[in-house]
């Protein structure tokens, strides 16, 4: 990787208020812990308008901050068709996200286009379940998840060279 070029990755969701801000929060901090995270431009987006402008669910917060992660300078924005020339990896939470992602993504940029959890190791699940109508414990589920996979991303990230 050209050591000028930042790897940059958009993580997305539905509205941008749950799942992408926590993934983008805890890549965030994983990849800073391993020494990589001056390698990367991370944001995250969501493939509906629902809440552009605002901060991630006070929920998702809560639950991020008892982990360490503070989500709080994050506002939701929804994917615009510059981000998917602008970012090298584009890695939705689950398939419903990803189908919306691969109808409006260009041909060229197809192979950009991954799910979360096909990079975690410790878990068989295939997508980070939407917490927004569930309890607490969905958000903690979310952080469990979302932790197994950014750590799987990282040594994948590793193995192809994009980080070192």
């Amino acid at each position: 990787m050209n050591s000028e070029k930042k790897l940059a990755i958009l993580f997305v969701c539905m509205g941008n208020i749950c799942r992408s801000p926590t993934a983008e929060g805890v890549f965030r901090a994983r990849s800073d812990a391993a020494g990589l995270g001056h390698q990367l431009q991370l944001d995250s987006a969501g493939t509906h308008a629902y809440h552009i402008g605002e901060q991630p669910d006070l929920r998702s917060q809560e639950f991020a901050m008892k982990r360490g992660i503070d989500l709080s300078s994050q506002r939701a924005r929804k994917v615009v068709a510059d981000d998917f020339d602008k970012f090298d990896l584009i890695i939705a939470m689950d398939k419903h996200n990803l189908a919306v992602l691969e109808k409006i993504c260009p041909v060229a940029y197809q192979h950009k286009l991954s799910l979360m959890m096909s990079y975690a190791t410790r878990s068989d699940a295939d997508e980070v379940p939407d917490p927004y109508y569930g309890g607490a414990r969905g958000f903690d589920q979310v952080l469990d998840y979302i932790e197994d996979a950014s750590d799987g991303l990282i040594e994948v990230l590793k193995i192809r060279g994009h980080v070192q």
